[in-house]
């Protein structure tokens, strides 16, 4: 006798545990079932230890409208970097033609393009601000000219001190000399 109470109580732990399934047909009709319902049936799956019931149809619902929202995001922040290297593009050109134009006030490598595909570790941080960078490098090197401290820049590259907030700009002259600028002495 107690075998049997035990066999009947691990086989109803087993059917509560289960859940059974509400499906209502196009036609109005209700079933309930142990299976998931149709596809195109109304779904409810009802948990029988708790009673409640999860509407399955609004469930996939908004698991698609997730995955929708999710992929948006994804193109557009795609769509934003693909810009920002755009931008960051156009300031490396316009460095290299400052150099082409003056090569008695800057070096051939004073300013080198940064390749977004092959970033130094310091520069990769900045990754989001590179069209930033490589404006400031310019504006930095133009600047130090400009004051007299130095007549010919050797380099101009962003400095291990910046910060997402504020970039530095050691701009090294011919002399040896090396000048930094923060990005708000820069604007």
């Amino acid at each position: 006798m107690r075998f049997t109470i035990l066999i009947l109580g691990i086989i109803s732990s087993n059917l509560c545990e289960a859940g059974a399934y509400k499906c209502i047909d196009e036609n109005g009709k209700t079933a309930y079932q142990s299976k998931p319902c149709a596809n195109n049936q109304n779904a409810v799956e009802i948990n029988f230890k708790t009673g409640a019931g999860i509407d399955k149809n609004t469930e996939q619902s908004q698991q698609a409208e997730l995955q929708e929202s999710k992929e948006l995001e994804e193109i557009e922040r795609q769509q934003k970097k693909q810009q920002l290297l755009i931008e960051a593009k156009i300031e490396s050109e316009t460095n290299q033609q400052l150099i082409k134009d003056n090569p008695d006030k800057y070096s051939a490598y004073a300013i080198p393009p940064y390749d977004p595909d092959n970033l130094s570790d310091v520069v990769k941080k900045f990754e989001a601000r590179l069209n930033d960078v490589e404006k400031l490098r310019r504006l930095a090197a133009e600047k130090v000219l400009s004051t007299g401290q130095c007549t010919r820049v050797e380099s101009s590259e962003l400095n291990i001190k910046s910060t997402l907030e504020k970039l530095v700009i050691l701009v090294d002259c011919s002399t040896g000399r090396g000048i930094s600028l923060t990005e708000d002495e820069l604007k």
